[in-house]
């Protein structure tokens, strides 16, 4: 059967959230619940896939659904960078179920068919909100993805998964409402139309004190992003399970965030007017202080889970930091970094997952000499980590070469300060996992706090030459970390088919 590409795109979108029907009728059969969900999974990038090779074909691939007021409309299509976001969303969905099966089941998690259920809801939501056609369209599938992963980060229904999750709630709501909504209803008031376009939507003789404040309503009410001050979510959500935190570090929720500041900047404002802004130049300061201070503070952090969510909310101001530059290559930069860091961060919260379910470990400094017990595991974290840091033989390197050539080219010499030093403070809180993991006794490694005596004990033992056993997460987890690992190399050595998606964003055709 013959499916034409506007069916095929509507079905990507749908069929994630119908599928959250079957996985409720299957709830009892954990097979055949898991089953129904990769099936989809599957399907979804065979729809995906489709889509990339039509945009590559020069196909016009849109859809409308329907209009409520005159300009005001529910509608689709097709454009490189959403293309980018799907690709990554889809593929990505289908390793973290392969990762859920065997973190779920081995760690005894309840409400297991509602992880699944909102899992799938909200891999819809991201679908929609990347092939959205217009702002509204996006608010309303931005919501959508809000509201749908907040049951995940609640998933373990103690009093501190319950307030982790209304300061995610909180934060993320207040922002899309209070500022991200009204920011784009003063962009229907100043433009007329909340339509992307290539260039911008605003007329050449649009305040330039208007555009201002719109930008800065855009930029702070886009809470996903997590900029500075609005970063808090982010870290309170770690309460959630491993695979719940993956998904929102690399699949949807902190993505969707820089996604949808990179569609403001190119397809709202459009680069020639965003670069003659002057509280361009501020958020740019902005989000360069975020690098630098999630940075230091993830270097302050014991616990795993939270320095890897630190290490995103500096992460993530790398793609703001690219959009707000203001030119092609931040651009690039900015688009290609979605999907690098995407692979990195995953990785390294697969790992942390892997290590809590096989060592029932989760600080960092209990973590000395696991490397002879979870060798693959730690090999995964070290290459993800090159990855972050963004240097070879890594995909991170790419995407951070064009972030330094697009400071370059506006010579925004603070900025590049900016990025080198953030690599170096990468390379400060990271490497020093692994390298501890594999190099026990060649580590001054501080045991801190209530681990100390654990810390010892293990040393004691390595040094004794004490046989340890290979103690790797069960094999659904393990393949998925293998699979994600080995996307940070091939992401090196063959970045083209990115960079072409990301060098097409500015034209508009694959």
């Amino acid at each position: 059967m013959n499916l034409s590409l506007d069916l095929m795109l509507q079905l990507a979108i749908i069929l994630p959230i119908l599928s959250s029907f079957a996985i409720i009728a299957a709830g009892r059969y954990p097979n055949l619940r898991e089953s129904v969900t990769i099936t989809t999974c599957l399907i979804l990038i065979y729809l995906v896939v489709n889509l990339y090779q039509g945009l590559l074909a020069d196909e016009t691939i849109s859809v409308f659904w329907w209009e409520l007021l005159p300009g005001l409309n529910v509608s689709f299509d097709i454009e490189p960078l959403g293309m980018l976001f799907a690709l990554i969303a889809s593929f990505l969905w289908l390793v973290t179920t392969c990762y859920a099966i065997g973190y779920m089941r081995s760690h005894n998690e309840k409400n297991q068919t509602r992880f699944y259920v909102c899992f799938a809801i909200a891999i819809g939501a991201v679908i929609g909100l990347a092939f959205s056609a217009n702002l509204f369209t996006l608010f309303i599938f931005y919501e959508v993805l809000t509201l749908s992963t907040y049951p995940l980060v609640t998933h373990a229904g103690t009093e501190k998964a319950k307030q982790g999750g209304r300061t995610y709630l909180g934060i993320l709501l207040t922002t899309s409402i209070v500022l991200f909504l009204l920011a784009i209803v003063g962009t229907w008031f100043v433009a007329g139309t909340l339509d992307f376009k290539l260039g911008g939507i605003f007329s050449d003789d649009v305040s330039i004190f208007v555009a201002s404040a719109l930008l800065v309503l855009f930029i702070f009410g886009i809470g996903k992003a997590a900029i500075m001050p609005f970063h808090r979510w982010l870290p309170a959500a770690m309460v959630a399970p491993t695979p719940v935190s993956s998904l929102l570090h690399a699949v949807a929720v902190v993505k969707a965030g820089v996604f949808t500041v990179l569609k403001v900047c190119v397809f709202i404002f459009g680069l020639d007017l965003l670069a003659i802004l002057p509280t361009t130049q501020f958020l740019l300061y902005l989000a360069a202080a975020s690098v630098l201070l999630a940075s230091i503070v993830a270097m302050r952090q014991d616990n795993l889970k939270a320095r890897l969510a630190y290490s995103t909310v500096s992460q993530l101001g790398y793609i703001t930091i690219g959009a707000l530059l203001a030119t092609s290559t931040g651009v690039v930069g900015s688009s290609m970094h979605i999907a690098m860091h995407a692979f990195g961060k995953i990785t390294l919260f697969f790992c942390a997952g892997a290590i809590l379910v096989s060592l029932h470990k989760s600080k960092i400094s209990e973590m000395v000499g696991i490397g002879k017990q979870m060798p693959i595991t730690m090999a995964a974290f070290f290459i993800a980590s090159l990855s972050i840091i963004g240097v070879p033989p890594t995909g991170g390197t790419w995407s951070k070469w064009y972030l330094m050539m697009g400071a370059l080219e506006t010579e925004q010499f603070i900025i590049m300060m900016v990025l080198m030093l953030s690599s170096l403070l990468n390379i400060a809180y990271l490497l020093p996992i692994p390298f501890h993991a594999f190099f026990p006794n060649l580590t001054a490694f501080k045991p801190i706090e209530q681990g100390a005596s654990k810390v010892i004990q293990e040393k004691q033992k390595i040094d004794a030459g004490s046989d340890i056993q290979i103690k790797e997460a069960p094999l659904p987890s393990l393949i998925a970390i293998v699979v994600t690992a080995l996307g940070c190399l091939i992401l090196f050595v063959h970045p083209q088919p990115l960079f072409e998606l990301a060098t097409s964003v500015l034209t508009g055709r694959g």
